[in-house]
């Protein structure tokens, strides 16, 4: 009798079960797991963009941290120098042998003064490329016999303080007269003159004049740096 009354009831669960299942087949409830998959999907995507957002400001941040940095430095070094071009490049061979075309010259300009035979860096009035060329003369000179002196005198408007140069370029058959501003015969030490070259090293300064001679490079430089960003951004 016990088997009887089970068997009954076991053959019923099976057909309550597949038709709850023939039912649901029918008619498919909206899957659970994709409602819970969605609003996990928006806050990903907009965790997304917030990070790649970051990631460019980063990028902003460390490029803008990168230019402070070398101007900063820049400006230290002409604080120190008393110059305010303390670093320049060579762009002409008339200082060779001494100095090559691309060499980078360091420069002081704390002394007052100049001697013969000591190599400046002085700007043209009215031009803005700087010229490397070595000290020949300077005025006023002062010649002197057993404990006597004299100053020479000069064509040129001096005052005590005042100490003239002319320069020229060991590789110039000339000096630098010509080269001078229309009506200027001699440098002034305190107007005119960046510097004195304390040092170099060479053949550094390239890179800045095949920049000026083929400005397509600049061009070319801007695209490789623009790809650069991307590739990290990647």
């Amino acid at each position: 009798m016990i088997s009887q009354w089970h068997q009954p009831h076991c053959s019923n669960s099976y057909g309550d079960l597949s038709t709850l299942v023939t039912i649901r087949a029918a008619y498919p409830q909206p899957s659970r797991l994709s409602v819970d998959r969605e609003p996990p999907t928006m806050l990903s995507s907009l965790s997304s963009s917030i990070t790649n957002a970051r990631q460019s400001i980063a990028q902003v941040l460390n490029f803008a941290l990168v230019l402070s940095t070398a101007f900063m430095l820049w400006k230290g070094l002409s604080v120190v120098s008393a110059s305010s071009s303390p670093i320049v490049v060579v762009l002409s061979g008339s200082m060779e042998p001494a100095f090559q075309r691309g060499d980078l010259l360091f420069l002081w300009n704390r002394d007052t003064r100049a001697e013969i035979g000591e190599v400046l860096v002085y700007n043209v009035r009215g031009k803005s490329i700087p010229i490397v060329h070595r000290v020949v003369r300077t005025f006023p000179e002062v010649e002197g016999r057993a404990s006597a002196k004299k100053v020479k005198e000069i064509a040129v408007d001096t005052t005590p303080n005042t100490h003239m140069l002319l320069t020229k370029g060991d590789n110039n058959l000339a000096d630098d007269t010509e080269l001078y501003a229309q009506g200027q015969d001699y440098l002034d030490r305190a107007e005119d003159i960046v510097g004195s070259v304390r040092g170099y090293i060479p053949m550094v300064g390239y890179v800045t004049i095949m920049l000026s001679e083929h400005p397509w490079l600049k061009t070319v430089m801007l695209g490789l740096m623009g790809l650069m960003v991307m590739i990290q951004r990647e």
